[in-house]
Protein backbone atom coordinates (compact mmCIF):
# COMPACT_ATOMS: atom_id res chain seq x y z
CA UNK A 1 0.00 0.00 0.00
CA UNK A 2 3.10 1.93 0.42
CA UNK A 3 3.99 1.98 -2.77
CA UNK A 4 0.89 2.76 -4.62
CA UNK A 5 0.50 6.31 -1.79
CA UNK A 6 4.07 6.98 -2.76
CA UNK A 7 3.59 6.87 -6.26
CA UNK A 8 0.56 8.73 -6.58
CA UNK A 9 0.95 11.05 -3.93
CA UNK A 10 -2.28 10.17 -2.55
CA UNK A 11 -2.32 11.69 0.88
CA UNK A 12 -0.45 14.88 2.29
CA UNK A 13 -0.06 16.65 5.60
CA UNK A 14 -3.32 18.08 6.79
CA UNK A 15 -5.34 16.41 4.86
CA UNK A 16 -9.32 15.19 5.79
CA UNK A 17 -10.39 11.69 4.27
CA UNK A 18 -13.11 9.94 4.14
CA UNK A 19 -12.80 6.52 4.08
CA UNK A 20 -15.93 4.41 2.44
CA UNK A 21 -16.54 1.59 4.54
CA UNK A 22 -18.57 -1.22 3.23
CA UNK A 23 -17.89 -3.59 6.49
CA UNK A 24 -15.99 -5.98 3.73
CA UNK A 25 -12.48 -7.01 4.33
CA UNK A 26 -10.71 -4.25 2.19
CA UNK A 27 -12.07 -1.58 4.01
CA UNK A 28 -11.80 -2.80 7.34
CA UNK A 29 -7.86 -3.70 5.96
CA UNK A 30 -7.78 0.04 4.45
CA UNK A 31 -9.34 1.57 7.56
CA UNK A 32 -6.74 -0.04 10.03
CA UNK A 33 -3.77 0.05 7.58
CA UNK A 34 -4.16 4.01 7.39
CA UNK A 35 -5.03 4.36 10.79
CA UNK A 36 -1.82 2.28 11.90
CA UNK A 37 0.62 4.02 9.61
CA UNK A 38 -0.19 7.66 11.17
CA UNK A 39 1.90 6.78 14.59
CA UNK A 40 5.12 6.21 12.52
CA UNK A 41 4.57 8.66 9.39
CA UNK A 42 5.84 12.47 9.80
CA UNK A 43 2.75 13.07 8.44
CA UNK A 44 -0.47 14.20 10.22
CA UNK A 45 -4.38 13.26 8.88
CA UNK A 46 -7.52 12.20 9.48
CA UNK A 47 -9.75 9.83 9.06
CA UNK A 48 -13.51 9.60 8.93
CA UNK A 49 -14.95 6.22 8.52
CA UNK A 50 -18.47 6.21 6.49
CA UNK A 51 -20.83 3.68 5.84
CA UNK A 52 -23.75 4.02 3.27
CA UNK A 53 -26.65 1.59 4.45
CA UNK A 54 -28.25 0.46 1.46
CA UNK A 55 -31.58 -0.41 3.03
CA UNK A 56 -31.78 -4.01 2.65
CA UNK A 57 -33.69 -5.76 5.46
CA UNK A 58 -30.96 -7.95 7.72
CA UNK A 59 -28.72 -4.83 7.75
CA UNK A 60 -25.63 -5.26 9.35
CA UNK A 61 -25.15 -1.89 9.83
CA UNK A 62 -25.35 -1.66 13.53
CA UNK A 63 -23.11 -4.71 13.91
CA UNK A 64 -20.91 -2.25 12.24
CA UNK A 65 -20.87 0.26 13.85
CA UNK A 66 -20.69 -1.20 17.15
CA UNK A 67 -17.42 -3.52 15.97
CA UNK A 68 -15.86 -0.10 15.16
CA UNK A 69 -16.72 2.10 18.17
CA UNK A 70 -15.26 -1.25 19.89
CA UNK A 71 -11.77 -1.06 18.35
CA UNK A 72 -11.85 3.03 18.11
CA UNK A 73 -13.32 3.98 15.03
CA UNK A 74 -15.75 6.03 15.11
CA UNK A 75 -18.19 5.18 12.07
CA UNK A 76 -20.93 7.50 11.01
CA UNK A 77 -23.92 5.03 9.56
CA UNK A 78 -25.66 6.95 6.46
CA UNK A 79 -29.35 4.51 6.25
CA UNK A 80 -30.64 5.04 2.97
CA UNK A 81 -33.52 3.35 -0.02
CA UNK A 82 -30.33 2.84 -2.71
CA UNK A 83 -30.07 -0.95 -2.99
CA UNK A 84 -33.89 -1.33 -2.44
CA UNK A 85 -34.99 1.55 -5.31
CA UNK A 86 -31.88 -0.18 -7.65
CA UNK A 87 -33.56 -3.64 -7.59
CA UNK A 88 -36.91 -2.08 -7.98
CA UNK A 89 -39.07 -1.63 -10.77
CA UNK A 90 -38.34 1.88 -11.37
CA UNK A 91 -34.72 1.01 -11.76
CA UNK A 92 -34.12 0.24 -16.18
CA UNK A 93 -30.32 0.34 -15.21
CA UNK A 94 -27.82 -2.71 -13.97
CA UNK A 95 -28.90 -2.43 -10.19
CA UNK A 96 -25.13 -2.53 -9.08
CA UNK A 97 -24.30 0.60 -11.36
CA UNK A 98 -27.01 2.47 -10.01
CA UNK A 99 -26.42 1.66 -6.38
CA UNK A 100 -22.92 2.31 -6.40
CA UNK A 101 -23.67 5.40 -8.32
CA UNK A 102 -25.90 7.07 -5.34
CA UNK A 103 -24.00 5.88 -2.80
CA UNK A 104 -20.82 6.95 -4.63
CA UNK A 105 -22.83 10.79 -4.96
CA UNK A 106 -23.88 10.53 -0.79
CA UNK A 107 -20.06 9.61 0.19
CA UNK A 108 -19.06 12.84 -1.87
CA UNK A 109 -21.85 14.71 -0.40
CA UNK A 110 -20.53 13.85 3.64
CA UNK A 111 -16.93 14.61 2.43
CA UNK A 112 -17.97 18.20 1.37
CA UNK A 113 -19.99 18.31 4.76
CA UNK A 114 -17.02 17.21 7.23
CA UNK A 115 -14.69 19.55 5.26
CA UNK A 116 -12.64 16.27 3.60
CA UNK A 117 -11.11 16.60 0.26
CA UNK A 118 -10.10 13.31 -0.43
CA UNK A 119 -12.23 9.88 -0.27
CA UNK A 120 -10.54 6.87 -0.12
CA UNK A 121 -12.05 3.43 -1.10
CA UNK A 122 -10.56 -0.07 -0.86
CA UNK A 123 -10.29 -1.57 -4.28
CA UNK A 124 -7.89 -3.66 -4.90
CA UNK A 125 -5.21 -5.15 -7.60
CA UNK A 126 -7.66 -7.65 -8.05
CA UNK A 127 -10.67 -5.40 -8.63
CA UNK A 128 -8.88 -3.22 -10.80
CA UNK A 129 -8.08 -5.93 -13.42
CA UNK A 130 -11.74 -7.22 -13.18
CA UNK A 131 -13.23 -3.99 -14.09
CA UNK A 132 -11.17 -3.68 -17.26
CA UNK A 133 -12.52 -7.07 -18.48
CA UNK A 134 -16.08 -5.65 -17.41
CA UNK A 135 -16.21 -2.45 -19.08
CA UNK A 136 -14.25 -4.12 -22.72
CA UNK A 137 -17.15 -6.61 -22.26
CA UNK A 138 -19.90 -4.79 -21.25
CA UNK A 139 -19.37 -1.19 -21.94
CA UNK A 140 -17.48 -1.67 -24.98
CA UNK A 141 -14.77 -0.05 -23.71
CA UNK A 142 -11.19 0.21 -22.54
CA UNK A 143 -10.81 1.22 -19.07
CA UNK A 144 -10.47 1.00 -15.70
CA UNK A 145 -10.81 2.52 -11.97
CA UNK A 146 -7.83 4.40 -11.18
CA UNK A 147 -5.66 4.80 -8.40
CA UNK A 148 -6.18 8.63 -8.19
CA UNK A 149 -8.87 10.69 -9.60
CA UNK A 150 -9.75 14.42 -8.99
CA UNK A 151 -13.35 15.01 -9.24
CA UNK A 152 -15.69 18.31 -9.32
CA UNK A 153 -12.74 20.56 -10.97
CA UNK A 154 -10.17 19.26 -8.48
CA UNK A 155 -12.44 19.79 -5.38
CA UNK A 156 -12.34 16.37 -4.44
CA UNK A 157 -9.73 14.11 -4.89
CA UNK A 158 -10.87 9.82 -4.69
CA UNK A 159 -7.66 7.58 -4.03
CA UNK A 160 -7.67 3.58 -3.50
CA UNK A 161 -4.60 3.24 -1.49
CA UNK A 162 -5.07 -0.98 -2.40
CA UNK A 163 -4.28 -0.74 -5.57
CA UNK A 164 -1.17 -2.53 -5.78
CA UNK A 165 -2.39 -5.10 -3.31
CA UNK A 166 -3.71 -8.67 -4.21
CA UNK A 167 -7.08 -9.79 -2.91
CA UNK A 168 -5.71 -12.98 -1.39
CA UNK A 169 -3.32 -11.03 1.05
CA UNK A 170 -5.98 -9.00 2.14
CA UNK A 171 -7.94 -12.24 3.19
CA UNK A 172 -4.98 -13.17 5.05
CA UNK A 173 -4.57 -10.00 6.94
CA UNK A 174 -8.08 -10.13 7.89
CA UNK A 175 -7.82 -13.67 8.85
CA UNK A 176 -4.44 -12.42 11.10
CA UNK A 177 -6.82 -9.98 12.37
CA UNK A 178 -9.50 -11.45 12.92
CA UNK A 179 -11.85 -9.04 11.10
CA UNK A 180 -15.29 -9.85 11.97
CA UNK A 181 -17.88 -11.33 8.76
CA UNK A 182 -20.99 -9.19 7.90
CA UNK A 183 -23.44 -11.40 5.44
CA UNK A 184 -24.39 -9.13 2.58
CA UNK A 185 -28.10 -9.25 2.01
CA UNK A 186 -28.17 -7.56 -0.99
CA UNK A 187 -29.97 -10.10 -3.78
CA UNK A 188 -27.21 -9.44 -6.05
CA UNK A 189 -24.32 -9.88 -3.95
CA UNK A 190 -22.59 -13.03 -5.57
CA UNK A 191 -24.30 -13.31 -8.89
CA UNK A 192 -23.27 -10.28 -10.58
CA UNK A 193 -21.18 -9.66 -13.88
CA UNK A 194 -18.70 -8.90 -11.66
CA UNK A 195 -18.67 -12.16 -10.07
CA UNK A 196 -19.04 -14.04 -13.14
CA UNK A 197 -15.54 -12.18 -14.37
CA UNK A 198 -13.96 -13.14 -11.54
CA UNK A 199 -14.37 -16.62 -11.70
CA UNK A 200 -13.19 -16.55 -15.22
CA UNK A 201 -9.93 -14.38 -14.08
CA UNK A 202 -9.57 -17.35 -11.74
CA UNK A 203 -9.68 -20.19 -14.26
CA UNK A 204 -7.66 -18.16 -15.79
CA UNK A 205 -4.89 -17.17 -13.37
CA UNK A 206 -4.83 -21.55 -12.68
CA UNK A 207 -3.10 -21.87 -15.45
CA UNK A 208 -0.03 -19.67 -15.30
CA UNK A 209 1.01 -17.77 -12.50
CA UNK A 210 2.18 -14.44 -14.18
CA UNK A 211 -0.80 -14.06 -15.95
CA UNK A 212 -2.47 -11.70 -13.37
CA UNK A 213 0.62 -9.63 -13.03
CA UNK A 214 0.91 -9.69 -16.50
CA UNK A 215 -2.18 -8.06 -16.89
CA UNK A 216 -2.41 -5.39 -14.13
CA UNK A 217 1.10 -4.16 -15.71
CA UNK A 218 -0.57 -4.39 -19.13
CA UNK A 219 -2.92 -1.21 -18.37
CA UNK A 220 0.48 0.84 -17.83
CA UNK A 221 2.20 -0.42 -20.86
CA UNK A 222 -0.62 0.52 -23.76
CA UNK A 223 0.63 0.40 -27.02
CA UNK A 224 -1.92 2.73 -28.59
CA UNK A 225 -0.48 2.78 -32.14
CA UNK A 226 -1.90 -1.21 -31.80
CA UNK A 227 -4.98 -0.49 -31.57
CA UNK A 228 -7.88 0.26 -33.49
CA UNK A 229 -8.82 3.82 -34.30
Amino acid sequence: MGKALHRYDMIADGDRILVGFSGGKDSLALMWILNERRSRIPINYELFPVHIDPGFEKSFSKSLQGYCNKIGFPLRVERTDYGVLAHSSLNRENPCFLCSRLRRKRLFEIADELGCSKLALGHNKDDIIETLFLNMCYAGETSTMLPRMTFFKDRFTLIRPLAFVDEDIIKRFAKEQRFPGFVNPCPSAGVSKRQEIKAMLKGLYRTNKKIKGNLFRAMSHVKTEYLLK
